[in-house]
């Protein structure tokens, strides 16, 4: 008997896959309709709103200041339209006004003052708000964010009638704790006292974003860091030194140049409430070009002062991000 050997049916081979195919055919992958061989332009599209928008809002009186500040544009070109240019005229009349020189003197201290108070104690509350309890976080929390969201016309409204000579809650204080000489005290006739005034409202205005910004970046630092330092004897002024401040520097350094930023520009405080006086107090770059464009109706020197704040804001924070990618590259 002859025996008959089962054999094992073949198995199926695997179906080639798309890119098998595509590789054995050396053709392309197969496109969407309409799509043309690339993304098409519907992501230009998309984004088209925002870029001219941004280029309306930003781009374009930028591009009209600069024109202007080279430009002999007074209230008659204004109407008429027929300015003509000078150049750097205008630049050489600014640069050459003692009182211009007067006011940055005044900018950069008003600005150094303000952001080293509002870094100092934005710290020490985001350091506060994580040491405390979940109902004490949450109230504290809760205000910084209605302070934050207070108007600042609001707000310097509100400054105005504290320190109001008359009927000022301030003045009423001091003169019921012995201070006689504050009765009637006209705070905002005094530079030195208009100056202080200004200085904690911003402070004031700009402390809830810092705080919150900061205690955001405390939440970051690991647990297993404060135990450890605790356990090496460390005190709280070194934990913070070398446990938590290294952690949160990034935070911090990006918080410090929006808080340049935002001081080195601030207006409508002073505009509402002294109006850059009495005399030149409380007068800074934002405010000089206003007053040099409205008052003497000199858009030029107004428009020069203006591409002057810019450059010299713009120095500043370069300097200052040269530093800080200077000390990234030492600690990498």
């Amino acid at each position: 008997m002859t025996a008959v050997r089962e054999q094992t049916p073949p198995r199926p081979r695997p179906a080639p896959t798309s890119r098998r195919l595509r590789r054995a055919a050396g053709s392309a992958p197969p496109r969407p309709p309409g799509d043309g061989g690339g993304r098409g332009i519907w992501p230009y599209v998309l984004i088209a709103p925002a870029v001219l928008g941004t280029l309306y809002l930003l781009v374009y009186p930028l591009v009209r200041a600069v024109v202007i500040s080279l430009q002999d544009f007074g209230l008659r070109q204004l109407i008429l339209g027929d300015a003509r240019f000078v150049g750097l005229d205008n630049y050489r009349t600014l640069l050459g006004d003692g009182r211009f020189w007067e006011v940055v003197r005044r900018t950069f201290l008003f600005m150094a003052v303000d952001v080293v108070l509002i870094m100092v104690l934005s710290t020490l509350v985001a350091l506060m708000i994580e040491r405390l309890g979940r109902f004490g976080r949450t109230a504290v929390l809760s205000a910084l964010v209605l302070t934050w969201a207070m108007p600042v016309i609001a707000a310097t409204t509100v400054f105005q009638w504290l320190f109001h000579s008359e009927f000022g809650i301030v003045n009423a204080v001091l003169t019921d704790l012995g201070f006689s000489s504050f009765e009637r005290y006209a705070w905002f006739a005094h530079g030195p006292a208009a100056f202080a005034i200004l200085v904690a409202l911003v402070v004031w205005q700009s402390v809830p974003f810092a705080a919150i910004t900061l205690y955001s970046a405390l939440t970051t630092v690991p647990v297993e860091l404060y135990e450890s330092a605790r356990l090496d004897g460390a005190s709280g002024p070194r934990i913070f030194r070398s446990v938590t401040f290294p952690v949160v520097r990034p935070i911090f350094l990006l918080v410090l140049s929006l808080e340049v930023i935002w001081t080195f520009k601030a207006f409508v405080q002073i505009w509402v409430m002294t109006n850059g006086g009495p005399g030149d107090a409380t007068t800074i770059l934002p405010v000089y070009a206003v007053q040099t464009a409205l008052s003497s109706q000199r858009y030029d020197l107004g428009s020069a002062a203006s591409m002057v704040t810019v450059v010299l804001m713009s120095g500043v924070l370069v300097l200052y991000f040269r530093q800080m990618f200077r000390q990234e590259d030492e600690l990498a």
